[in-house]
């Protein structure tokens, strides 16, 4: 496929896939997505690479009838999680992983069969679960396990956490997750790529600006349409405003695992206040029917004085419950992620920023100016103390940047722009979502329709390194440390 959005391409073979790697993460290169295509000549994978400016595609073509691909799990941790995705939905095999056992697909999902292949049978016959996941056994005297999930109470999405304890301490937590794939990259295929933003939208819920915006500049840069300066402004608001209402919900969550409820019951009342704006912002209060390709469109624009509100109740919300004693207590020093975890686990947003991780792709991959209150928030604590205090940080950032934005915009609400423009190759897309970065990558084919797209959440990153933080925790604290990570389910298990 050609590139329109200035990514450089290497075609490698797997002789040389190694070296290219290696290479260009001594470049200080990320590895943000591994992508399998099925082509009609066999099979195609897509290793994207990123740093501050900078995207490297490496592609490696793989034939049908011998699909194996080198493992790069020696190189890079994501990279192993990636080709198990890979050899899970399309059956091309990780020669030399460490560790090839299946991550999305089930005990009870068929052998043998690859949900995104083109030949695929949509409705295959699923055998009883034989509970295949092997579960790592500590043993040793009074080692115990406890089981939680995958059914939770509430709302929450399934996923089964299993926890091997000595006493109060967590000495191994192994997290399953996938109980619900739902096949929203092959939902993609086919489609027109303005009828994708419906389910670009739906992917993670609380996430439906950061996906939305992630997938349509991707569509944008694979076929060179042009934006201009007022609904780039638009969308950047929009953003803010996502990451506003959901780090405000997560504040009061964390005081309330400590049981500090009235903090909760405050932050609900001011995140309701931003949901009601949302809905006067967009008709949505989630923000969805916005983002179209090429242009953004508000109903009305935010009263700055609402944000400012927004701002001043968080910060003295903030400091009514760190003064408390046992909050403080509780969240300092629990569930630490090091600096050096963070890293080599290729974590991403408030989770690698709160282990001093500076990463941002608003900072990396600008798409406008932000004016001079933005910056990117970093602690170093690593603890849920830190990510509790980027969260507070961010929210003053964001209602000043989108005040800025605001008084940028002067009244003007945006538009949808002139629409897609003719043309037909692959594209990337990355935004700074609330979470962390997301990440789209597209290809468009002759007729003008998706051909493949691949989502990265930042959630499918953070996730392991939840029960890396938890090593040492007592039980009774990991309420308090997950939802310090508050990943995404839906987001991880497409």
């Amino acid at each position: 496929m050609s590139r329109l959005d200035g990514a450089r391409v290497q075609e490698v073979g797997r002789d040389d896939l190694a070296d290219a790697a290696a290479a260009l993460l001594r470049d200080a290169h990320r590895l943000a997505l591994v992508a399998c295509h099925e082509d009609d000549d066999g099979f195609r994978v897509v290793y994207a690479f990123t740093r501050p400016g900078s995207v490297v595609e490496l592609v490696l073509a793989v034939p049908r009838a011998d699909a194996w691909i080198p493992s790069l799990a020696a190189l890079s941790y994501p990279a192993g999680r990636f080709e198990r995705e890979i050899r899970d939905l399309y059956g091309v095999r990780p020669a030399g992983h460490p560790l090839a056992q299946r991550l999305l697909r089930h005990g009870h999902w068929p052998r043998g069969w690859y949900p995104m292949l083109r030949d695929a049978d949509p409705s295959p016959a699923f055998s009883p679960d034989v509970g295949s996941f092997p579960f790592l056994e500590v043993q040793g005297p009074g080692v115990y396990e406890i089981p939680v999930g995958p059914v939770h109470a509430g709302l929450i999405e399934p996923g089964h956490f299993r926890f091997s304890v000595v006493g109060e301490t967590i000495l191994r937590m192994k997290a399953r997750l996938w109980f619900v794939h739902r096949g929203i990259e092959k939902l993609f295929e086919g489609r027109l790529p303005a009828d994708g933003i419906e389910l670009a939208e739906r992917i993670s819920g609380d996430t439906a600006v950061g996906h939305t915006l992630a997938y349509v500049m991707a569509v944008e840069a694979a076929t060179g349409t042009v934006v201009g300066p007022t609904q780039l402004m638009v969308r950047a608001l929009l953003l803010e405003m996502e990451r506003l209402h959901n780090h405000v919900a997560d504040l009061g969550a964390l005081a309330n695992d400590v049981g500090f409820s009235i903090a909760n019951a405050h932050a609900g009342r001011v995140r309701e206040s931003l949901l009601r704006l949302n809905k006067t912002v967009t008709g949505h209060r989630l923000l969805r029917g916005a983002i179209t390709i090429g242009g953004a469109h508000v109903l009305a624009l935010p009263d700055p004085r609402a944000l400012r509100d927004v701002a001043a109740d968080v910060a003295e919300l903030v400091e009514l419950t760190l003064r408390h004693s046992v909050v403080a207590d509780r969240f300092t020093g629990t569930a630490v992620l090091t600096g050096d975890q963070a890293f080599e686990l290729g974590t991403l947003g408030f989770v690698a920023r709160s282990s001093g991780q500076t990463g941002d792709a608003r900072a990396d991959f600008p798409f406008v100016d932000l004016g001079p209150a933005f910056r990117t928030v970093v602690e170093h604590g690593g603890d849920v103390l830190a990510r509790y205090r980027v969260r507070e940080q961010e929210v003053a950032v964001s209602a000043a940047v989108s005040i800025d934005l605001l008084r940028s915009l002067a009244g003007r609400t945006g538009s949808a722009g002139s629409g897609m423009a003719d043309g037909q190759g692959a594209g990337i897309g990355q935004v700074e979502a609330w979470r962390g970065t997301v990440l789209h990558r597209v290809e468009i084919g002759r007729e003008g329709r998706l051909g493949r797209v691949k989502v990265v959440d930042p959630s499918f990153f953070n996730w392991p390194a939840l029960p890396v933080a938890l090593a040492d925790t007592i039980v009774p604290d990991f309420p308090l440390a997950n939802k310090s990570f508050n990943q995404s389910y839906a987001g991880n298990d497409l």
